[in-house]
């Protein structure tokens, strides 16, 4: 997918040049590398069989144990 930013100050293309060079890196590299770093620690949505799997690892033995422990967490 391409993505087009339009409009950035002749200041801010001046720095993320530099940085770029500075790191041995193209431009579109450098933005690529900036895109990575700030969706790091955007969280995933994970699909139905992935839920269903952690909550199957929790070792939980009867349903109303999930309640008990999100309550629990609550509390912390």
């Amino acid at each position: 997918m391409d993505i087009s930013i339009k409009n950035v100050p002749d200041d801010k293309v001046a720095l993320l040049k530099s940085r770029a060079k500075k790191n041995r890196r193209s431009l579109q590299e450098e933005l690529l590398a900036l895109i990575d770093e700030a969706v790091e620690g955007i969280p995933q949505k994970f699909s139905i069989d992935e839920v269903s799997q952690k909550v199957s690892g929790l070792g939980l033995k009867r349903r109303d144990e999930a309640a008990s422990l999100i309550r629990e967490d609550r509390g912390r």
